[in-house]
């Protein structure tokens, strides 16, 4: 029996970005929140917003089989949300069919609405998608986030929307049949398409800028001057490494006189370097997240390579050969790439268009660069990061990427 109206939550993600995809959609009656219909699929190597609106588009694919002629589609990715409702242009070539196709499907209903929900408030998505990327990797299935914690629908806007939702026009007006038209170019649209073609609804607007990550490891201390294994274990600056942060903390206020804020992970070598390079812009607050701390090197910890060599030999070749692999009673890379992304994705969400210090250690700086690279995972064994090395790199909001630098090293003292 056809539905009149009905709420899609729609959530996508990748264990790495790119990395193994998957989506989650969820449809559901507005009046009492019951769930209507599921969807969900491991895609592959994907982004986190292809994965999103492949979320979207199976979430209005079921809307549409259940006859549903009014939807309220609610994401927790601002991009789509903005993006759909024309606000913010769609740069990246691999978003563009997927817009498209998206926008095609809106066209088949009476009416849609956008709207950008939290991440708490998308968990059975997100659910669907964790599973449907579990069961791709072979690991145990989850149990799916029960239909309870979602929240039922609301009559009115949430405060934590930035803006109302939009509402897509009647079938026959002016606006829906430029729509169509929007969607049938950006269909059609190559990968090296001038942007200046795009329809008038997507143009760029003010804050469709980049968000700019100064990302600077903390300074030495005693364990990086023996090449010892450095993670969780509190190891603080050495007077080597406090010169060097002095050094460190002139060039960012060089390079970004005016910064939005100053994140850190929570050890204290790099809540030290946050604190000296805050201070030199003028005494930012620094935040810290605990996402940004080095990864857990387990057993070897507070060890050199070649003591590892001797007691791990074989646990170190399958350590170096994949980024699956964790030390024993360890974290592996592919886990630090998980949490480093939640973080850098929050900040290209919170601070649009800003500029934003990260203050980390090697191995979450080595994975932020390869991702933005598209490189391999061999690139981890062959950068070579300094302690209070700083690197930048431009994230716009359609998931365009530019490294300005890697390991800037000019500002520090000689040995």
């Amino acid at each position: 029996m056809a539905v009149r109206a009905v709420v899609i939550e729609a959530d996508g993600g990748s264990r790495g970005n790119p990395g193994p995809a998957g989506y989650g959609a969820v449809v559901r009656d507005p009046a009492s929140g019951e769930v209507l219909a599921e969807r969900s699929e491991a895609i592959g190597t994907a982004t986190n917003n292809v994965a999103e609106y492949r979320g979207l588009i199976a979430g209005l694919e079921a809307a549409a089989e259940l006859g549903a002629a009014e939807v309220e589609a609610r994401l927790d990715s601002k991009l789509v949300v903005e993006q759909m409702c024309g606000r913010w242009q769609i740069k990246h070539p691999g978003l563009r069919p997927l817009a498209a196709q998206a926008a095609a499907l809106v066209g088949r209903f009476a009416a849609v609405r956008f709207q950008w929900i939290p991440r708490e408030r998308n968990r059975h998505a997100d659910a669907l998608a964790n599973a449907a990327m579990d069961a791709a990797a072979g690991k145990p299935a989850r149990t799916a986030a029960p239909a309870a914690i979602v929240e039922p629908a609301r009559t009115a806007a949430p405060a934590a929307i930035v803006e109302p939702p939009r509402e897509v026009a009647a079938p026959d007006s002016p606006a829906r049949a430029r729509a169509r038209e929007a969607a049938a170019r950006a269909a059609t649209r190559g990968a090296g398409s001038d942007p200046a073609t795009i329809p008038a609804s997507w143009e760029p607007q003010p804050s469709d800028t980049a968000t700019r990550l100064i990302l600077v490891r903390h300074g030495e201390t005693e364990f990086t001057e023996q090449h010892r294994y450095s993670g969780r274990g509190d190891v603080p600056l050495s007077a080597r490494g406090r010169a060097q942060v002095r050094a460190t903390a002139a060039r960012v206020a060089a390079l970004a006189p005016s910064v939005a804020a100053v994140v850190s992970s929570p050890l204290s070598r790099c809540t030290a370097t946050a604190e000296a390079i805050a201070g030199a812009l003028g005494d930012v607050p620094v935040r810290t997240a605990g996402d940004l701390i080095e990864c857990d090197f387990g057993a070897w910890e507070g060890r050199t390579f070649a003591e590892v060599r001797a007691g791990w030999p074989g646990e170190l070749d399958a350590w170096l050969a994949s980024t699956r692999v964790a030390p024993p009673d360890g974290e592996s890379f592919t886990e630090v790439a998980a949490r480093t992304t939640r973080v850098t994705d929050a900040l290209i969400e919170a601070y649009p268009g800003e500029i934003v210090v990260v203050v980390s250690h090697v191995s979450p700086i080595k994975l932020v660069l390869r991702d933005a690279l598209s490189a391999d995972d061999a690139f981890l064994h062959r950068l070579y990061l300094d302690a209070a090395g700083i690197s930048v790199l431009d994230r716009w909001p359609d998931g365009g990427l530019a490294v300005r630098s890697i390991n800037d090293t000019a500002h520090l003292p000689t040995p």
